[in-house]
């Protein structure tokens, strides 16, 4: 279990769980706070946040990772700015809403916090949004792929970093 680095933001439970970043914990509490009939459509309003890929990775697929997981092609890239900041980038066709938004999801959530609120983001976070009762078990599993191959980049960038300046 990944432990919060601060235990006082949890009541001073030095043990308690790693919670998800405030942007996407405020995502997925209302997300489980919603009728079970909204859920997908809101799953489907987020499909429309994801940002175009910026030029240099525009057309290039070979510069992203697939994640063969996902029954959709589906890549993804990530980088950590000067100031220590995530930045997302996902390529997933218009036509898979589903996976689209949750690739939306990610970005609202994720996008701008620093690397160790990512990496401690709960592998499990969007089974807490209700979405289990919306979409199917093949894409969830997805989701969770998607999850793992953007914490794996972030943990690259972070050790690539720590090497150099070590």
């Amino acid at each position: 279990m990944v432990k919060n680095p601060v235990p006082w933001e949890h009541g001073g439970m030095p043990d308690a769980p790693a919670a998800a970043p405030p942007a996407l914990q405020r995502i997925v509490d209302l997300f489980g706070g919603a009728p079970k009939d909204l859920r997908l459509q809101a799953l489907l309003e987020y499909s429309k946040k994801v940002p175009p890929l910026p030029d240099d990775l525009a057309g290039h697929r070979e510069l992203m990772e697939q994640v063969p997981e996902c029954a959709t092609p589906f890549f993804l890239a990530t980088e950590v700015d000067e100031q220590d900041r995530v930045h997302l980038h996902f390529d997933v066709p218009d036509q898979a809403p589903t996976t689209r938004g949750f690739a939306g999801i990610l970005h609202s959530g994720l996008d701008g916090a620093t690397p160790e609120e990512v990496l401690a983001t709960p592998n499990d976070f969007y089974m807490k949004m209700g979405l289990a009762e919306a979409i199917s078990a093949q894409r969830l599993r997805g989701m969770g792929a998607i999850l793992a191959r953007l914490k794996r980049q972030v943990k690259a960038h972070v050790d690539a970093r720590s090497a150099t300046s070590g």
